[in-house]
């Protein structure tokens, strides 16, 4: 099981945390028993799941954040690249784009990216 592949309730579970957290243990068991119909049990073992993950944390009956849902997204985009692009991104989207043509606005936010990333001065941009 890798700590960033999500089922979908998985996900859904995640988000809901995600919307509330800090959250008390009890009050995300009543979240889950309206926006997913769970009981007790069942909100506890995948809360379990999540955190041996360490996307959250238990802590004396709080749920807390462990990773934002942007520092996950992106673990899982890392993820996604290393398995199927040799991790790198210029080859994902050479693949991306000759299947789908990018929009001039797609085009110009990347160029934004792209310059807000050199400004930063990364010494790593060639790696």
């Amino acid at each position: 099981m890798h700590p960033y592949k999500l089922g979908e309730m998985e996900q859904r579970f995640a988000d809901l945390i995600w919307e509330n957290a800090p959250v008390a243990s009890g009050e995300l068991v009543k979240l889950c028993g309206s926006a997913f119909d769970w009981k007790r049990t069942t909100t506890y073992t995948m809360l379990k799941r999540l955190c041996e993950r360490n996307i959250f944390v238990n802590e004396n009956g709080t749920v807390k954040v462990c990773m934002t849902k942007e520092e996950f997204q992106a673990a899982q985009g890392d993820l996604f690249l290393q398995e199927n692009f040799e991790g790198s991104l210029p080859i994902f989207l050479a693949a991306f784009s000759r299947r789908r043509k990018l929009s001039g606005k797609e085009v110009a936010e990347l160029k934004k990216m792209i310059e807000e990333y050199e400004e930063d001065g990364d010494d790593d941009a060639d790696i």
